[in-house]
């Protein structure tokens, strides 16, 4: 019999190495064999059929139906691991399905989308619920940076379609609600059908994600503009040891800077901008920071370029590449047409100015003239074909 390699048979099916591997090690092409470390596949197998298109909805509901690995469903989001020590700990997990989603949360939150995406794309028909999960969050945000914005809508899709389809387990429909959650707030997209109540799902989850799960629940809030629950929400989250979580930490100390921005309460903003670049700066966990960006107020101009120019730059790369995406998605979903057009400067300049902020108060916030915040206004106000201040507003986000 003729026998194929991994990559020609990747190839041959239009697919990736690592997925023809994971087919290889579930067992779904006959006939292939294993010599060594390398897998040979029968040059007539067939691709597997794809369950996220060839189930039916009821087929797709049975796949979610069973129990979940909880130690599948985001592990390195999920771990208490020392600042330095992110990739050791993702590296000395369990080897299969806990390690590779871990590798690519590591990846991802490292600002390295390509990575991120090829490691997860081997578990979006994962048989394990967490695993599966785990994988369409993964992709659809590290695909939004790579700008393959339809694999994005495509897992965004798939972690809707596990909210509302199939009978589950509790713990299941608690893993289903936070992935959904997860992907439609950090897109400020409405929540999906078949949300369930919070406060029914949170204490289901593992303390980490929990963490995570009230980061989206505050961000959720900042959205609404209630600025002092959502901080309420962070620092109660914080105080109660969600900063032995690294990963929900950081997001955490975030959304507190858009809050206390919000309330032009600087230097508490300042206080939480720094408390998440020292847990983030030694992994050089930087995607965040980068993903928020329009959201912080200028901070990062404020406190990261002036201490840390090298570091801002590729926070700066992260913000144009992850934006370009999310505008993608966000823009036709909800009919708000956030800036595409503008320089990050430009648009921190101009989301402070939107929020009230009068240009003497901006400059001395981002440490430059008023001069050149006025000519940071004029010069988006032109790209953006308005004519006052007050319709920038439209262009900004909410």
């Amino acid at each position: 019999m003729e026998y194929l390699t991994v990559q020609e048979t990747a190839g041959r099916w239009n697919v990736s190495k690592r997925m023809v591997q994971k087919f290889c090690i579930d067992g779904r092409i006959p006939g292939a064999q294993k010599f060594g470390r390398a897998w040979a596949i029968p040059a007539d197998a067939e691709k597997p059929k794809d369950p996220r298109f060839a189930h039916t909805d009821a087929n797709r509901s049975a796949d979610m139906s069973g129990l979940i690995s909880r130690g599948c469903l985001m592990p390195l989001m999920n771990t208490s691991f020392q600042p330095g020590h992110c990739l050791n700990t993702a590296q000395a997990m369990e080897e299969g399905p806990q390690r590779d989603i871990a590798l690519a949360e590591y990846h991802y939150f490292s600002g390295q989308p390509e990575e991120a995406a090829n490691e997860a794309e081997a578990y979006l028909t994962s048989q394990d619920a967490g695993a599966r999960l785990s994988a369409c969050l993964i992709y659809a945000y590290a695909n939004l940076s790579l700008g393959r914005i339809q694999r994005a809508r495509f897992a965004l899709n798939e972690m809707n379609a596990a909210l509302v389809n199939g009978t589950k387990s509790p713990e299941t429909e608690a893993a289903c609600a936070f992935t959904a959650a997860a992907g439609a707030v950090l897109l400020h997209l409405p929540l999906p059908e078949g949300m369930p109540d919070i406060r029914g799902f949170l204490p289901l989850l593992p303390p980490g994600l929990r963490a995570f799960a009230l980061y989206v629940y505050a961000h959720h809030l900042y959205l609404q503009e209630n600025y002092g629950p959502s901080a309420g929400i962070v620092e109660g989250t914080l105080a109660m040891g969600a900063s032995r979580y690294p990963i929900p930490a950081i997001y955490l100390h975030l959304v507190a800077v858009m809050d206390y921005m919000g309330m032009k309460q600087t230097d508490k903003a300042k206080e939480h901008l720094l408390a998440a670049w020292e847990l983030a700066r030694p992994d050089d966990l930087i995607e965040g920071l980068g993903e928020h960006h329009g959201l912080l107020g200028g901070m990062l101009e404020a406190v990261i370029k002036p201490g840390w120019p090298e570091d801002f730059k590729r926070i700066i790369d992260i913000t144009y590449r992850f934006s370009a995406g999310w505008r993608k998605v966000h823009n036709p979903e909800t009919g708000h047409d956030v800036a595409d057009d503008l320089t990050t400067t430009e648009f921190a300049v101009c989301m402070l100015a939107a929020k009230g902020w009068n240009n003497s108060d901006i400059a001395e916030h981002l440490h430059i003239s008023s001069n050149t915040v006025k000519r940071h206004i004029s010069e988006a106000m032109k790209k953006l074909e308005v004519a006052n201040r007050k319709d920038l507003k439209r262009y900004m986000l909410r």
